[in-house]
């Protein structure tokens, strides 16, 4: 199996690079955007297999870039992250997993395991 293309959408360039940085170590090619009309726009235009949204965007926040994606059928097969400091069950009704702030690299080295069993319809035990 490939290495599952990822775009990250966060507002924070310091976060984001970190999180290319930790998906590129684990052979995932990573785009990045920085507002939700940005990550929307790389979205529909090559659409991932993970995308990692942020909850706390500037301009369309995380919430409205998911719901669109889940809307459109470019993207309704992308296998949706959250990444946020918000209370995991806020926002667990959104996404496909939780990448809670601050994260490690075993965090998002779960997340793609997580996505590749998801793929391959075996299951993967949630983060606590």
């Amino acid at each position: 199996m490939s290495p599952p293309r990822v775009l990250v959408i966060e507002d924070d360039p310091d976060v984001s690079a970190l999180l290319a940085r930790h998906f590129r170590e684990l052979g995932c090619p990573v785009a990045a955007a920085h507002t939700g009309e940005e990550g929307l726009d790389l979205a529909f235009a090559d659409p991932p297999d993970i995308a990692v949204v942020d909850m706390m965007l500037p301009g369309i926040d995380g919430r409205e870039v998911i719901r669109r994606m889940r809307a459109d059928e470019r993207t309704t097969g992308c296998h949706v992250v959250v990444s946020t400091v918000l209370d995991k069950d806020e926002v667990r009704d959104l996404a496909d997993d939780l990448l809670a702030k601050p994260f490690r690299q075993s965090s998002v080295a779960r997340l793609v395991s997580s996505y590749r069993s998801s793929v391959s319809g075996s299951s993967v035990p949630e983060e606590e």
